[in-house]
């Protein structure tokens, strides 16, 4: 579905991304993991064109995303959430997802949103601000969603949530993904990794240097340790 070959990005001369490559197939949840500062945040906005690549390409399906200018990426069903929320304070969980509606308005376009969570509609009327962190996370992903995107990117979604929020947060990701939706995970929590993804690619200073199933990872601990310095 989604394909990422030989990409290279640069920040003015640094060159943070050295030839990733990596896949997500249809219905798949793939995570990105590594250390702190590799080049997982740069991969996510390689892909939508927000730092672009100076070489090689993204494709999703036929259509070569790393052609078309950034704003033209989300409206072939490439949805973006990125590190820290990013929703809008002071306006209300309802206004913050009808900016992500394509046509205001249209209640239609919310209802599958209400459907995977459902707290939502019971606070539509209550400033983004003054939800708990779990919940704002939860906000900016719901108003992702309300595009309908064939596959989404999620930046740290557990990032700084206690941890009773983090297996909600969990549950939901999972269910987007029972709903068709293709995700690719950056993810420091490595159980919450573990426990979604099919796939796992491993990143080390700006290169991909390991691939393996979840299920296999989770018990090649030397690889775990030598890769994110932690084990399961």
């Amino acid at each position: 579905m989604l394909k990422v070959e030989e990409i290279h990005t640069y920040y003015g001369k640094s060159h943070v991304l050295q030839g990733v490559s990596l896949e997500v197939g249809e219905g798949q949840i793939v995570g990105l993991l590594g250390r702190n500062g590799v080049g997982k945040t740069t991969t996510l906005r390689s892909i939508m064109k927000l730092t672009p690549p100076s070489r090689g390409r993204v494709l999703l399906r036929s259509v070569v995303l790393s052609d078309l200018p950034a704003y033209r990426i989300p409206r072939q069903g490439v949805g973006y959430v990125p590190q820290g929320r990013h929703i809008f304070p002071r306006l209300t969980v309802r206004e913050n997802l009808e900016i992500g509606l394509l046509r205001r308005g249209d209640r239609g376009d919310l209802d599958h949103v209400y459907a995977l969570f459902p707290w939502l509609e019971e606070r539509l009327h209550q400033l983004g601000g003054t939800l708990s962190g779990g919940q704002q996370q939860m906000l900016a992903i719901a108003r992702c969603l309300v595009t309908r995107p064939r596959i989404l990117l999620l930046d740290e979604p557990t990032e700084g949530v206690m941890p009773v929020m983090v297996a909600q947060i969990r549950q939901q990701i999972q269910a987007i993904n029972r709903s068709g939706v293709s995700i690719l995970l950056v993810e420091q929590n490595l159980k919450t990794a573990l426990d979604l993804c099919d796939r796992i690619y491993l990143m080390e200073k700006g290169v991909i240097t390991h691939e393996a199933k979840a299920g296999e990872l989770r018990k090649d601990q030397a690889t775990l340790k030598r890769y994110l310095g932690v084990s399961v």
